[in-house]
């Protein structure tokens, strides 16, 4: 039994989206409720750091009424 090799991910490799949630999803669909708490958003003033690939371009876009996204802070 041979060792295994592990693909390691690093945070500094990948890039990244910051989401922040500027309008509340009440009187929205369902739907659209749904994909902010997928986003880890929920309240007004909450911020998500997230990957930045098409799956969540394409939350943040059926949503982008509600959302903001900005630049994320490098972190040290």
């Amino acid at each position: 039994m041979g060792a295994q090799k592990v693909k390691k991910t690093g945070t500094s490799g990948t890039p990244k989206l910051r989401v922040r949630q500027l309008k509340s999803g009440i009187g929205f669909r369902v739907d659209q409720k749904s994909t902010l708490f997928a986003l880890g958003l929920g309240k007004i003033g909450r911020v998500s750091v997230l990957p930045d690939n098409p799956q969540t371009r394409g939350m943040v876009a059926k949503v982008s009424h509600l959302v903001m996204v900005e630049n994320p802070r490098e972190e040290a």
